[in-house]
């Protein structure tokens, strides 16, 4: 949820079931996407002599000296590790042509190396090897040998001359093997907070306060970010709990608070919960009609927002500095497509990364939104499927604010730039099963020695061992998405996992009447 979306300072990431971006880049991914600036512009095309072939055409305006390309890595090239980068360049004419790679991390020194395409190579493809251990500080004529990570790859196309031009370019290769996607650093598998939405059977019950604040206050001008057009009330029509479900709903109607009327209400909902590091995991279905916005997200602790549950006390910096991660947001798109992103100082005026999934039915079926929150990258998940991980080269207050607390927001906004909303919408909620949140180490629920409870290893591949104070009489393991899937009896405090796919399970521990809740791995 954009604190501030008309500003449009985000990192903007929308789902995509494909591996993200990374070394080697051959175009037969979507995410194998480059940037065009000052006039240039790429798209994904066929290899002039193999129509079966993707390849990427690069094209120069011809009206500006630097016209370029970039694409930002999740996985860094690592010159430390190899210093060459190999390319295959298309061109159809017989002249020379320059082209130009640039390597970029942070606010470090870019480094770049030149090279030339002979005349007569027209109509051909032809492989150019870029050595950055012969490379040179751009702006500068100081020779460097590379060393270190770099996340931003750039190129020039007839670098420093005003002359348009179409090249095809296919296999940018570091010599590095690819890695599964956007796998987690970190299994946080000890539950130390959540709210399951209990009830007793019968009429619509109030949230819990223990754990859930209203916020209400209108910002300074009387209207929400963004263009938003509802109030967010505290009333038992638009947040409730029923039948072990939370219910966050959107309703046309004349309502005035604040000295300002408006035509929809709606709920916002902070916790009073907030950690450092961890796994979120929210298991939602989605409210239905055009200019609905839903989201679930978090907010740096520290944020100066009046009328937040943590301003009085903690906020103290201005939005994009506490961070923002938007764990899911849907109706900035088409329908069924759902969204997340990252908000810090350094996205500001870009929008990168940008892969699309669309989900079956989000109004009608429940999908498990997640984010798992290390010290190095945050990775995002659906149904316990990874599909993004940011993981700046460069950690700092400007690209990783994420190292202080962070607490969960849940509302549903309507309209702004949601869009036009449906003149026939009446009501619709976001119904919401459960949230939690997993950390490592001592948790704040259940019993003490309980608590302490470790399997390891974690992950694992066949037998897992407990360590654990209290026998562990009874172990049932569940899908990520609350199917039990099997129940054992245990005497010797180990059990096997060789029949489990791979993937996130939970396992519940049974001691006594004591019970523990742990995430497993299984590769």
């Amino acid at each position: 949820m954009f604190v501030y979306r008309s500003f449009l300072f985000a990192v903007l990431l929308a789902f995509s079931s494909a591996q993200a971006q990374q070394m080697p880049v051959d175009f037969s991914e979507d995410e194998d996407v480059f940037t065009g600036f000052s006039g240039a512009v790429f798209s994904q095309a066929n290899d002039p002599q193999n129509n079966s072939n993707p390849v990427g055409r690069f094209q120069n305006s011809g009206n500006q000296a630097f016209e370029g390309f970039f694409i930002d890595l999740d996985r860094p090239i690592d010159t430390d590790e190899d210093k060459i980068i190999n390319l295959r360049v298309y061109v159809t004419d017989a002249q020379a042509h320059s082209i130009l790679l640039k390597l970029e991390r942070g606010t470090d020194n870019d480094i770049e190396v030149p090279k030339g395409i002979p005349a007569g190579a027209a109509n051909r493809w032809v492989d150019l090897s870029f050595d950055f251990g012969n490379a040179v500080v751009s702006g500068t004529n100081t020779v460097i040998n590379a060393n270190g990570s770099y996340d931003r790859l750039t190129i020039f196309l007839e670098p420093n001359e005003n002359k348009a031009g179409t090249f095809f370019i296919d296999d940018i290769d570091d010599g590095s093997t690819p890695t599964g996607q956007n796998m987690i650093d970190i299994v946080y598998d000890q539950l130390v907070w959540s709210d399951e939405f209990e009830t007793t059977a019968g009429a619509k019950q109030p949230i819990d306060p223990e754990n859930w604040f209203h916020q209400t206050q209108l910002p300074a001008g009387g209207s929400w970010f963004n263009g938003e057009q509802q109030h967010y009330t505290d009333r038992i029509d638009n947040s409730y709990m029923e039948d072990g479900f939370l219910y966050i709903n959107a309703k046309r109607e004349t309502f005035t608070d604040q000295g300002e009327t408006k035509q929809y209400t709606s709920a916002r909902l902070n916790s009073k919960f907030a950690f450092t590091y961890g796994r979120v995991d929210v298991r939602a279905k989605l409210p239905l009609g055009d200019g609905t916005w839903p989201a679930i997200w978090t907010l740096g602790k520290n944020i100066n927002e009046d009328g937040g549950f943590w301003d009085d006390e903690f906020g103290t910096v201005n939005w994009p500095a506490p961070g923002e991660i938007d764990i899911m947001e849907h109706g900035l798109a088409a329908p069924n497509e759902v969204s997340s992103a990252l908000h810090t100082p350094s996205s500001f005026g870009n929008t990168v990364n940008v892969k699309k999934r669309i989900l079956e039915n989000v109004a009608d079926n429940f999908y498990v939104y997640s984010m798992n929150w290390s010290p190095n990258q945050i990775t995002f998940l659906i149904d316990d499927v990874p599909y993004y991980t940011y993981s700046p080269t460069v950690k700092d207050d400007s690209t990783y604010p994420f190292t202080k607390d962070q607490y969960i927001l849940l509302n549903v906004a309507m309209g702004g730039i949601a869009g036009n909303i449906d003149p026939n919408f009446t009501e619709s909620p976001m119904v919401i099963d459960y949230v939690r949140v997993y950390q490592q180490g001592t948790a704040s629920i259940g019993d003490e020695e309980l608590n302490k409870i470790q399997l390891f290893p974690n992950p694992a591949t066949d037998l897992v061992s407990i360590q654990s104070v209290n026998p562990i009489e009874t172990i049932e393991i569940y899908s990520i998405l609350g199917s039990k899937i099997q129940t054992l009896q245990t005497s010797n405090n180990s059990f096997s996992v060789s029949s489990l796919s791979s993937g996130m399970y939970l396992v519940k521990l049974f001691s006594g009447t004591a019970t523990s809740t742990k995430r497993l791995m299984v590769k």
